[in-house]
């Protein structure tokens, strides 16, 4: 159980990551670390899941880097992002109804039935453009 009382302040922390997809697991893994460093272990499995349907997204469907951003938010959201050089939107979730045994395209699908809330929005900085894709959990 998470006991977002005993986390009162804000934390972030942002892992760039190669066009590579050995990045996923070591993006989920990094997240796996952080959460139970910050004594959020009843977020790990959920938060990794999307973390990893997150990454697989801006590694699989990119050529550029990505990078993986953790947010905490007092009194309790967790907020898991990831930004690629791809300033297209991502394709939107197709109803869970329609999804079938192949990997393919469920990512988002995953998102949506597992954050409370998720979103994308274009990004243009510094030059660099690309996309921000997240979603957020609440600590019960």
């Amino acid at each position: 159980m998470t006991h977002a009382r005993k986390h009162p302040e804000a934390w972030e922390y942002c892992l760039s990551i190669p066009n590579d997809l050995r990045a996923v697991t070591v993006s989920r893994r990094t997240l796996r670390l952080i959460l139970t460093a910050h004594g959020l272990i009843g977020l790990v499995d959920v938060a990794e899941l999307l973390a990893t349907e997150l990454v697989t997204n801006a590694v699989r469907h990119t050529k550029g880097p990505a990078a993986l951003r953790v947010r905490w938010a007092p009194p309790g959201t967790l907020r898991i992002g990831a930004w690629d050089a791809d300033p297209e939107p991502p394709e939107p979730p197709v109803p869970l109804a329609r999804i079938s045994e192949a990997e393919e395209g469920r990512g988002l699908v995953l998102v949506r039935a597992c954050a409370d809330v998720w979103g994308w929005h274009p990004l243009s900085r510094h030059g660099n453009r690309g996309k921000y894709v997240w979603c957020e959990l609440a600590a019960a």
